[in-house]
């Protein structure tokens, strides 16, 4: 039976949540997905057993996506899940842990404290809060204590976050609203435009996983969808291949680009050296999109590589920075925008 402490990192996604416990690794990984019952308020399954009951489920139940672009979008309902998955890992704990959580170097006051409130309505005991571009790049192995740039880029789920991080610290920074889901949104209207058939987002980020690119494959992946025909209602098949999804892909790709690009624009000159030696290191789910890795390097010139583990980089990046809360200020801090006031 497990007594003493023990302080947990969190990583919040928008898609996905992982919880990473000191001394154990990655406990939770889950879907960041609640079912609620509306007809008596209360949540029904979070995680995976909610995620399993989308689209198979009766009216009074539905699915609540409680993250939103990385930041809580639905305060109770993210608080819920979280000491859900939280009493999960600490039940037979006699103490409240300490709890670090990702956030956007973007974040406002306003969503720092609604972070801190869940966590502590989750049952921390105290909140400490780190940047994503941070925790990625110690998850990477990166010697963040050097003042050299490094260019992080998360491609999470509903954001993707570019960063030059230096000394410890977020020197510029970009969040946009374009990452996994918009891909996914990319494939069901490509799907609509050209084939007239209406397919569903979940059947959308299956083909994305299974065949998604953005530059020519070496094997060209073919993958079977059904969905509804929209002139007569009928079920309908066709199949896509991977050619047609750099088609799909153009826009949110180019968003991301042109973020990119912004970044090293505002970035000091002696940093954006510095990136000629350390490259671009990538993590999130949509980082594992084929060739995107390449693209970035072509259009920016700059050595890009994506991280082993990308989904759970930052998670265990926060969970090494768990050895040093004591050196950390509890409750809000948001590192980029005092570097900002500062300057």
């Amino acid at each position: 039976m497990v007594i003493f402490e023990r302080d947990i990192a969190v990583d919040l996604g928008t898609s996905t949540t992982l919880l990473f416990e000191q001394g154990k690794g990655v406990v939770a990984r889950e879907p960041t997905v609640v079912a609620l019952d509306r007809v008596t308020s209360r949540i029904s399954k979070v995680g995976q057993d909610a995620q399993k009951m989308l689209g198979r489920t009766p009216a009074n139940i539905v699915a609540i996506h409680p993250v939103n672009a990385g930041v809580i979008s639905d305060y109770e309902m993210a608080a819920q899940m979280l000491r859900e998955l939280v009493n999960r890992i600490t039940s037979f704990s006699l103490f409240k842990p300490c709890m670090l959580a990702c956030v956007p170097s973007s974040i406002t006051g306003v969503e720092e404290r609604a972070m801190i409130d869940a966590a502590i309505e989750a049952g921390a005991r105290k909140v400490y809060l780190l940047e994503t571009a941070i925790a990625t790049a110690m998850g990477a192995g990166v010697d963040i204590s050097r003042p050299e740039g490094h260019m992080i880029i998360d491609v999470g789920g509903g954001t993707t976050e570019i960063a030059i991080i230096s000394a410890g610290g977020v020197v510029e920074c970009e969040s946009i609203k374009v990452a996994g889901a918009s891909f996914d949104e990319a494939i069901v209207k490509y799907v609509r435009r050209k084939y007239n058939m209406l397919i569903g987002l979940g059947a959308a980020e299956e083909i994305k996983r299974s065949i998604g690119c953005v530059m020519q494959r070496p094997d060209m992946g073919v993958e079977e969808v059904k969905g509804r025909n929209l002139s007569n209602g009928l079920p309908k098949t066709v199949n896509l291949n991977a050619n047609e999804l750099i088609e799909a892909f153009v826009d949110p790709m180019n968003h991301i680009l042109e973020a990119i690009h912004s970044v090293l624009e505002r970035t000091p000159p002696s940093l954006v050296g510095d990136l000629d030696t350390n490259g671009i290191i990538m993590s999130g789910g949509g980082s594992l999109i084929y060739g995107m890795d390449r693209l970035i390097e072509r259009s920016t010139g700059i050595r890009t590589s994506v991280v082993d583990d990308p989904v759970s980089c930052a998670a265990y990046g926060a969970g090494k920075m768990l050895k040093h809360l004591e050196e950390m200020p509890d409750g809000m801090r948001n590192f980029y925008r005092m570097r900002q006031l500062k300057g």
